[in-house]
This record gives structure tokens, C-alpha cells and sequence, in this order.
């Protein structure tokens, strides 16, 4: 049997030498070629044609759900899979909107992406359990936090500020671009009437994040 021909995108070398190790022993897998942003994997597709991408969200040039979307409508014959540190309802559901075959989390094991890999091949799908059970024990945790209508992520980053980790430091600890941290910082604050770090600081502190 012909091993499954993947390609990964993703904008993080390290991530991507990772998954290089995690699938080098997979004799029926077989990894093609790499991608940095969304605009050259578009470009590696007619020549390549993989049967998989695995496929980050945050990505440069174009994302990977709108890259997604795109090989979708250009590419039909190439199924692909969301790897992503978001564990948010709505990004799920967008990504199956946009047809990605699985979304798995940057968090899981080995055995579950190569579980998740071999169902796609198989036609299947794959995607995260959005159970209410789940998401209760979300919101209970964070009950306070919820009442300024910040998102996971945004809280997620709120701890690592806790932490005293510079941009860089959470943008590589959660596989995002600093810009993407940027981007948020700035909306946590606007949400939390903020206008600089120490503030941000003082309330994380003062409220025990």
C-alpha cells in the first residue's frame, strides 16, 4: 500500500522538525514537502498533489482556515487537517464549515494525531469533543473572567503575563505570532479598560488570575 503523501504548514520550524520526528517512523506515512504561510502552500499543491496538509491557523499571508477554504474549492481531491493550540467552539465549527476533515490540538499525543491522520485517509473525520460538560467546567473556573467577555485564549494569556512572559515568550509557548499576542494584549485591555502594563498587572495581581 502506498504510504499517505502529507504536507505541513506551519510558520514555526521547531513545531514543524517535531512533527517531522513524530511521523519519520510511520512506514505508511510519508512527508512531502513544508510550508511556512498559506500562500506558498497553495503553491506547492498542483506540483506535489499530497493526499493530507496538516495545517496550523495562524499562519502569515493567508490563515489556515482561509487556506483551508481554498484548497477546498481549488483542490478537492486534497483532504486537510487543523492542528491548532485553539480550543474554541467557534474556530471548530468554522473549520468545518470551510471543509477541513479534522481539527486536532496541538496539546494531544502522538497516538491521537496518527489516529486522526489515518481516519482522514480512511475519509473519515476528527474532530475535538464540544460536550456543555466541557465547556461548564470552563466557565465555572473562570467565572469571574467571564463577566468581561474575554475568550480562552485571552485568559490563557493573562496567566502567562501572571508569569511575567514577555511577547515572545507567549507567543512560543502557545505557537502563535507575537503579532497574534499583540493583537491580543491590546484587546484584553480594551475589554478590561486598561490603558498600559502596569495596570494590567495590578488587576491580574489584585485579582488573583
Amino acid at each position: 500500500m502506498n504510504p499517505i503523501q502529507i504536507i505541513i504548514a506551519d510558520d514555526h520550524t521547531i513545531f514543524i522538525d517535531g512533527l517531522k520526528m513524530l511521523l519519520k517512523d510511520e512506514p505508511d506515512m510519508n512527508i512531502l514537502a513544508v510550508a511556512n504561510n498559506g500562500k506558498d502552500l497553495l503553491e506547492l499543491l498542483p506540483a506535489s498533489k499530497p493526499d493530507i496538509v496538516l495545517l496550523d491557523i495562524n499562519m502569515p499571508k493567508i490563515n489556515g482556515l482561509e487556506t483551508g477554504r481554498m484548497i477546498q474549492q481549488y483542490h478537492p481531491n486534497v483532504r486537510y487537517m487543523i492542528l491548532s493550540t485553539y480550543n474554541d467552539e467557534h474556530l471548530i465549527e468554522k473549520a468545518k464549515s470551510y471543509g477541513a476533515s479534522a481539527y486536532v490540538l496541538k496539546t494531544e499525543n502522538k497516538d491521537k494525531l496518527i489516529e486522526a491522520i489515518r481516519c482522514v485517509k480512511d475519509g473519515g473525520v476528527c474532530f475535538p469533543d464540544l460536550s456543555h460538560e466541557n465547556r461548564n467546567e470552563f466557565d465555572s473556573r473562570d467565572q469571574f473572567l467571564k463577566q468581561f467577555d474575554l475568550t480562552k485564549r485571552e485568559i490563557e494569556i493573562l496567566k502567562l503575563i501572571k508569569k511575567d512572559y514577555s511577547n515572545h515568550q507567549i507567543a512560543d509557548e502557545l505557537f502563535l505570532s507575537v503579532y497574534t499576542v499583540q493583537t491580543h494584549r491590546k484587546n484584553i485591555m480594551h475589554k478590561l479598560g486598561i490603558n498600559h502594563a502596569a495596570a494590567l498587572m495590578k488587576f491580574i495581581l489584585e485579582n488573583n488570575i
